[in-house]
């Protein structure tokens, strides 16, 4: 039966939510929520679920629903009792999912195959030759929404290409919204972070006016966050501590906790992802670093009108000059010993300016 649509009635959304993540660590869960405020700003009335939250068993495939109770599961749980009305009920559903095996996680895909009662059993022949099942009920229209570590769109080639197939058939697919480097978002490039989130709330306004999200919308929420290799090493590192600390992503950021650099490349990578521009934006000053023990080298840090240079090379005379074996240095960058203790200690020294030390946790948090 066709669902004729009350163009003055309130557009009526039901967001899925299909990260098992909770406690504020899922990016899915983030722009969702923020699609979400855009679109009820617009005057849609949206529920969002976390599937994390129901009890959802997975289709038998018994064909109960085909035959015996025609567009009735079997399963007596949240899907068939709460979910699945609610999904027929609504004129859009948006299928926020991270990306898992380059295509939906198995919350979202059990989700799908529990719609299963909305079509019948029959085969019959499109009008480009295709056989597929005919349609029990009206279906809501789809947005899906995803992000994944990896920096490049292509990522998303096989969700998107299974999105199409599913939903965009029958021209139900009416919008994409994919975001790459999701990790990085929220760690290195904070400054980016909120522009995103204010595209994201601009895309869920657009899709409640017109049912489409604008080209350049999906260009800010999709735009570069670093270079790939930049990123690439960010996420190296921040495996290996997690790796070395026995610990997951939930506890190393619950406790604040810092990559540790293993070579003076990744050094001076952290250094520009823990940059804090406005707590320097007064400063004109170059640090040098001079490294020994397992890990030797030179490095510099200038910082002027609010921005970072991190290089092995510079000619400008520094103002400070820290030497200190690379390994003890790191301890103080990762927060496991007081920058204060090692100077004292002797493990490591500094000439020059020593009022820009007690500055560097004002510039970059906890050195």
């Amino acid at each position: 039966m066709l669902r004729p649509y009350n163009w003055e009635a309130k557009m009526k959304v039901l967001a899925l939510n299909s990260s098992m993540r909770g406690d504020g660590q899922s990016r899915t869960e983030m722009l969702l929520t923020h699609l979400v405020k855009g679109m009820r700003e617009a005057g849609a009335e949206v529920e969002m679920v976390n599937l994390r939250e129901k009890k959802i068993q997975y289709c038998l495939g018994c064909f109960t629903c085909s035959t015996k109770t025609p567009g009735q599961c079997a399963i007596k749980d949240d899907m068939s009792q709460e979910l699945y009305p609610k999904w027929l009920e609504s004129d859009l559903c948006i299928y926020g999912t991270p990306l898992f095996h380059w295509t939906v996680n198995a919350p979202m895909k059990t989700f799908i195959e529990r719609t299963w009662p909305s079509m019948e059993p029959f085969f019959v022949q499109t009008a480009d030759g295709r056989w597929v099942h005919p349609k029990r009920h009206e279906t809501p229209d789809a947005v899906m929404l995803s992000v994944a570590g990896f920096a490049e769109d292509w990522i998303f080639d096989e969700l998107s290409h299974y999105a199409h197939f599913l939903f965009g058939r029958a021209n139900k697919l009416i919008a994409e919204i994919y975001r790459p480097g999701a990790m990085a978002m929220t760690q290195i490039a904070p400054d980016k972070l909120n522009d995103i989130l204010n595209a994201t709330e601009q895309a869920g306004r657009e899709l409640v006016a017109s049912k489409r999200v604008a080209p350049e919308t999906l260009a800010r929420i999709k735009q570069p966050l670093a270079d790939p290799d930049a990123i690439a090493r960010m996420a190296n590192m921040f495996w290996r501590s997690c790796i070395d600390e026995g610990i997951i992503p939930k506890t190393f950021e619950k406790r604040g906790m810092m990559p540790r650099p293993q070579t003076i490349a990744d050094y001076l990578s952290v250094m520009r992802a823990g940059f804090n521009p406005a707590g320097a934006h007064d400063v004109k000053a170059t640090l040098q670093f001079n490294f020994t023990g397992q890990v030797e080298g030179t490095c510099f840090l200038t910082i002027e009108n609010g921005r970072i240079e991190a290089t092995t090379e510079n000619g400008k005379q520094p103002d400070a000059v820290i030497t200190a074996p690379f390994e003890r240095w790191m301890d103080v960058v990762t927060g496991k010993v007081q920058g204060m203790q090692a100077f004292m200690d002797g493990s490591c020294r500094a000439s020059g300016d020593f009022a820009l030390l007690g500055k560097l946790d004002q510039w970059f948090g906890r050195h």
